[in-house]
């Protein structure tokens, strides 16, 4: 038996995706040598949408965890916020989402630091492994109820139009400096913000509950993304519309969707109770 190791394949670079993501770090660049106040102010406001609203509250609690039911025109507004944040459409999004809690950290999960490494975690996974962005058919095997709805299907397949749209938007209302704060700057600290949920709250942190994965809480994760740093909780009890589960854990996500309970909007909520470890469905 040869005491070589077996060749490794080399792994095949997502050009289209690469290009994409190249462009995008090089326009968050150019965008510190336009400042605008105007263009900064407009960036915030447009993250806050779009990975509170569209990551936290939309892709990843309601429409992957069900974690609470709202309208559908709220539910579809949640989902195109979605898409202006360039991680893929609903469908692709939330199947790469139910995989990862499917096989957190082992054999399978998309992105975990511990079979593959942290930059595996954090954009190798983009740039090297599969490219099903657009593959909604495959997708929709791991998201059968977001495939019977034909609008998910519509933006999954062109999820590219929403921020084509608001970059022509803000090209003619504001010039360069808010595209390029707008849609460069913006979407690149949050495409960022978002991996580090992959990468460094599998790494780093601290952990409440003994899940069979390496995940933990992250207080500066968190702050970055209205949340979604607090990973251990979410790991522990997937179906809880709140992760921030102690009053010091600040998730903004969760304090958006009580104002939308209290006005009507959100029913059925789901919140994990720490004192007895069980997730219980508050009444509507």
């Amino acid at each position: 038996m040869s005491s070589k190791s077996a060749p490794v394949a080399p792994r095949k670079i997502n050009w289209i995706t690469t290009v994409f993501m190249g462009l995008f770090h090089i326009g968050a660049v150019g965008a510190l040598f336009f400042w605008d106040t105007k263009a900064v102010v407009t960036a915030s406001v447009l993250y806050w949408m779009t990975i509170c609203w569209g990551i936290g509250m939309g892709y990843h609690r309601l429409l992957t965890h069900r974690a609470y039911t709202v309208p559908k025109f709220v539910e579809y507004l949640f989902a195109v916020c979605g898409t202006l944040t360039l991680e893929g459409g609903p469908i692709f999004w939330v199947a790469t989402h139910r995989v990862h809690h499917q096989h957190s950290d082992m054999e399978g999960d998309p992105h975990s630091p511990v079979v593959k490494g942290g930059y595996w975690a954090h954009v190798g996974w983009i740039i090297f492994g599969q490219a099903n962005h657009n593959n909604t058919k495959r997708m929709s095997r791991y998201a059968p109820d977001l495939a019977k709805d034909s609008f998910y299907v519509w933006l999954n397949n062109y999820h590219w139009v929403p921020m084509v749209v608001l970059g022509l938007v803000l090209l003619a209302v504001g010039g360069l400096p808010f595209m390029l704060w707008g849609i460069f700057m913006r979407v690149t600290i949050g495409l960022h913000a978002t991996w580090l949920v992959n990468s460094a709250t599998h790494m780093w942190g601290s952990r409440r509950f003994e899940t069979r994965d390496a995940s933990r809480n992250s207080w500066w994760v968190a702050l970055l993304t209205f949340g979604e740093g607090w990973h251990n909780n979410h790991h522990a009890h997937p179906t809880s519309a709140r992760h921030g589960l102690a009053w010091y854990e600040v998730d903004i996500s969760w304090m958006h969707i009580q104002v939308l309970k209290w006005l009507g909007i959100a029913r059925g909520v789901k919140v994990a109770r720490v004192t007895t470890a069980l997730i219980e469905e508050e009444a509507a």
